[in-house]
């Protein structure tokens, strides 16, 4: 306990200290100039697979996979629908937050799907065996609750892949927990759900408790859950953090929650939130979407990338660069 709480005071003062800079890491690869914002949207995921940058994005009821040469290319590269859903399914609307992942050999999209009604969002699995190719609905990937379930990302760990996703507790709206289960193939979950976070903090219940776009972050040996916090419309909107601190992944006594924000809005970057991460020559960039103007909401969201820095196992990011700022990006 004294050990959890000695870490997380340290990271504290380390925010406190940092929250008025900007991080530029160390030894950052050399690319070509970008200005901020890069494209609009929401929700990006963008990984790296051989030499190449992915982005996925949803469509409406599919998604949308990019591919450039280097990071800022993204904003101006061709979109491929790999999947278009039919009609008259309990997948056929609203698709949220698409993750492409390259596991066991092939490609797969999870993504958020419902039938027109929020309540009944499900998390989905595609597969392909192209990301740029067209993908095929596999079907709902869920624990024995089935309950309502977004943004659900693979966190692999020690050759183990486990589902981290944003859900209801109960059959109700009102608040956003996060979930983690074990995962036996790519497409199926073969334990139960176990709650590891819950809004607890004021920053994370503004608008509303909630808890969601979980993204896993992890460099020698340390492993972190970066998630998204309060209601994703107000220009509260901003990252927290789990710290995994050893044991087994499966239980929520084994993460630990920083007790304050560790990304949040400024000038011209409101609501920062629903990251991505990416490493390029032992450099991580966040890839996240904010908002140029307060009180836009889901209205104006666009994509922001930026190097973080690491100290000793600790990543810390900074604040978002404002609008208008030019970023070496690879």
């Amino acid at each position: 306990m004294y050990a959890v709480f000695s870490f997380f005071l340290s990271i504290h003062m380390l925010f406190v200290t940092l929250a008025g800079q900007l991080l530029p890491a160390k030894g950052v690869p050399a690319g070509e100039k970008a200005e901020l914002p890069l494209y609009g949207g929401c929700d990006p995921w963008v990984i790296m697979y051989d030499g190449a940058f992915y982005d996925c994005r949803s469509a409406g009821n599919g998604v949308i996979v990019r591919k450039s040469d280097t990071l800022a290319g993204l904003s101006s590269a061709e979109g491929r629908v790999v999947y278009r859903a039919p009609a008259g399914t309990a997948y056929s609307a609203n698709y949220w937050a698409p993750e492409l992942h390259y596991l066991d050999g092939a490609w797969y999209i999870y993504v958020a799907a419902d039938d027109g009604e929020n309540a009944n969002h499900r998390m989905y699995v595609l597969r392909g065996d192209d990301p740029l190719g067209a993908f095929e609905m596999v079907g709902k990937i869920t624990d024995g609750t089935d309950r309502w379930a977004i943004d659900g990302t693979v966190l692999t760990w020690k050759g183990e892949m486990y589902f981290v996703w944003s859900g209801w507790e109960g059959d109700e709206d009102g608040e956003q927990n996060l979930y983690i289960a074990h995962m036996d193939t790519p497409v199926s979950i073969d334990s139960p759900r176990v709650k590891i976070s819950t809004p607890t903090y004021k920053w994370e219940k503004r608008g509303m408790g909630v808890n969601e776009g979980p993204a896993a972050l992890e460099k020698d040996g340390a492993l972190y859950i970066v998630y998204s916090a309060s209601g994703s419309w107000t220009d509260d909107y901003c990252l927290g953090m789990l710290r995994f601190a050893g044991g087994n992944v499966l239980n929520a006594k084994s993460w630990a929650k920083c007790p304050v924000a560790v990304f949040t809005g400024r000038e011209t970057a409101w609501a920062p939130g629903h990251c991505s991460f990416v490493r390029v020559e032992d450099v991580d960039y966040i890839v996240y979407h904010s908002n140029v103007d307060k009180g836009t909401g889901w209205n104006a969201r666009s994509v922001r990338a930026q190097p973080i820095r690491w100290v000793g196992k600790t990543p810390v990011f900074g604040k978002p660069l404002p609008a208008g700022s030019e970023i070496e990006l690879p």
